[in-house]
């Protein structure tokens, strides 16, 4: 499994085995499929371009059995438009679609968690916050079922955290362990569907 991404896939405030990817993987596992440990390329404020130039460097050899993509999150909050933001996600798709050695059906894009439900948001206008991830979501969306990949929206999970706040780490921004485990859940029958297809 290759997982590209920013914070959300790295696991910022948390630890290696609260990652969503780790949870994923620990459920993989339980449900009969051999897998080896996941290739992660993915840091902390990474924006598409950066995570693309990452990849460049970092030269993951495939092909994998599965490949995710979260990554937007940094776009959205560095002021950067859905028109910005959708060749270098178009791009992404579909690097990663060939490192899954060409079969759009076993990447797997996650939709972009709502961060206007942290404390982190507080100072910031959050419904503006929730209208552009919606608007970025929508671009995720739209690309990755245009190129015949598998979609799965975790951000109505991550929009619970305004009523939860043990979904949130302890820097007030990131998921915490539960939330991540939440999201592993969810992501689950789309990837057992991708290793069967």
């Amino acid at each position: 499994m290759l997982a590209l991404g920013d914070s959300y896939t790295i696991g910022e405030g948390v630890t290696a085995e609260e990652r969503w990817v780790s949870r994923l993987a620990e459920l993989l596992r339980a449900g009969g499929v051999r897998l080896a440990p996941a290739t992660i390329v993915a840091r902390t404020g990474w924006t598409t371009d950066e995570l693309s130039a990452a990849i460049d460097a970092a030269d993951p050899r495939g092909p994998f059995d599965l490949v995710t993509l979260l990554i937007g999150v940094n776009d959205q909050y560095r002021g950067r438009t859905t028109h910005d933001f959708r060749p270098g996600f178009r791009t992404l798709l579909a690097r990663a679609i060939a490192f899954a050695g060409d079969r759009p059906t076993r990447v797997l894009v996650l939709s972009i968690p709502d961060w206007s439900v942290t404390p982190f948001a507080r100072d910031h206008d959050a419904a503006k916050i929730a209208a552009e991830i919606d608007a970025f979501n929508a671009v995720c969306r739209e690309e990755t079922l245009a190129a015949g990949a598998r979609y799965v929206d975790i951000t109505p999970i991550s929009r619970t955290a305004a009523d939860d706040p043990g979904l949130i780490a302890g820097d007030g921004l990131h998921p915490s362990g539960r939330m991540y485990g939440a999201w592993g859940e969810l992501v689950l029958p789309t990837a057992m569907r991708a290793l069967t297809s």
